[in-house]
Parts: C-alpha cells; structure tokens; sequence
C-alpha cells in the first residue's frame, strides 16, 4: 500500500516525536508482562485439529527475534488445512510476510485489508471489529490466502507503519516493547476464483476461532 506524501509527512513526524521522548526517558528497563507460553495453544481449536511443523532453527529465531513461536497445520474432517504461525517479539522489530514470501518463491498478486468480527477473549460474549491484512499469493500452480496482522498492547494493527509508531510509543508510555506476528496461511484447491473465495472463508473461520484464544499469549 503506497501512502500519500501528507501521510509519509505524518508518520515520520510520529517517529521523531516518539523517538524524541524515548531519548528523554532513558533506555531503562523492559517491562515484562506475564503471558503463557505458546506450547499450550490448544491442539484443538473448534473444528480444526492441530498438528506441530518442523521447528525454526536457532538462526532463524535469532533473525526472527521471537522468543516463543508456534508453527502449526490445522485441519478439518472435510479435508480443508490451515498453516498457522504467531512469533512472539519481546523487543519489536517484525519481519513482514509481505518482505519473507518472495524469498520462498511466494508472489503476492492481490493485497487488501478486511474487518473481521471476532470475540476478544474466551470470557467475552461480545465482539469487536479488527482491520488484518489479506494478500493472494502465487507459487507456480499454488495458490494461497494469507491473513496477517499484528498484536500487542491491547492493539491489533495491520499497518507495519503503525505498528512501528506504537511500538515506540508504548515504548515510552508502558515501558514495553512487546508484540506479535499472526499469520494465517489456507491453501486454494486450485487456481479457479471459487477455489480461493473458499480458502477464504477458511482463513476467516480459523481467525475467529483462534482470535479469543490469544489473549493468553498475547498480552494486552
């Protein structure tokens, strides 16, 4: 998504403000906050039935800078599979999707935003409405739906920009510099549109359903 010049303008005043206060508080120490490890996502999430991938090297966790992750493919009886991935970066600095897939040979071919209506946490009957990324992607013959955003401080933000702003933000205001990268990723049965509206609906079924669950891993 390519901004204006007055929004540029905009972000990059942010960034020096926030920077700017960040130098007047001092580094000093990161606060964190307790959460639970991601070992204990539940290997059953509605309908859809877990399964743990191949860990990240210790390379790839120090590129990432995750501390905790988990990389999972979920599926369902009629045969439908979701990959799953949440990094959980203490210090910030995401990697995005947008940059990582064309090293994998991954294309993005459409990029757009939704809002999606989830419940906030287990005990909440409510819902609330969260803008996530969604991006098709082409390697070859396979096509796939990714859903992406990212979440920390009570906050879900599809924007790297914002994100970044907040980040320092936070920084300042809460002393934390915490957050997380979902992804969501559901293979098209084929190239044809009515396979990807249905992979589609897959990633936003899942999404709802994980959507409550992270409040335990991801603090507020």
């Amino acid at each position: 998504m390519k901004l204006s010049i007055t929004a540029r303008v905009f972000v990059l005043c942010g960034c020096f403000l926030a920077g700017a206060g960040m130098i007047a508080r001092g580094r000093g120490p990161v606060t964190m906050v307790p959460r639970e490890s991601f070992a204990t996502l539940p290997i059953h999430i509605g309908p859809w039935t877990g399964e743990n991938m191949r860990d990240l090297s210790d390379n790839a966790r120090d590129m990432l800078r995750v501390s905790d992750y988990t990389n999972r493919t979920y599926s369902k009886r009629d045969g439908a599979s979701i990959g799953l991935y949440i990094g959980y970066h203490p210090d910030g600095g995401f990697h995005s999707p947008l940059n990582c897939l064309p090293g994998s040979g991954w294309i993005p071919v459409k990029k757009s935003r939704i809002d999606l209506h989830v419940r906030p946490s287990e005990a909440s009957g409510e819902q609330i409405s969260v803008r996530l990324n969604r991006i098709i992607i082409l390697k070859g013959l396979d096509k796939q739906v990714t859903l992406y955003w990212y979440q920390g401080c009570g906050r879900v933000i599809a924007s790297e920009y914002w994100g970044l702003i907040y980040g320092m933000i936070d920084k300042v205001r809460l002393g934390r510099t915490d957050a997380a990268l979902v992804r969501i990723i559901s293979p098209a049965a084929s190239l044809e549109p009515a396979a990807e509206e249905a992979a589609s609906k897959n990633a936003v079924d899942f999404a709802q359903q994980v959507f409550p669950l992270l409040s335990r891993y991801i603090p507020d």
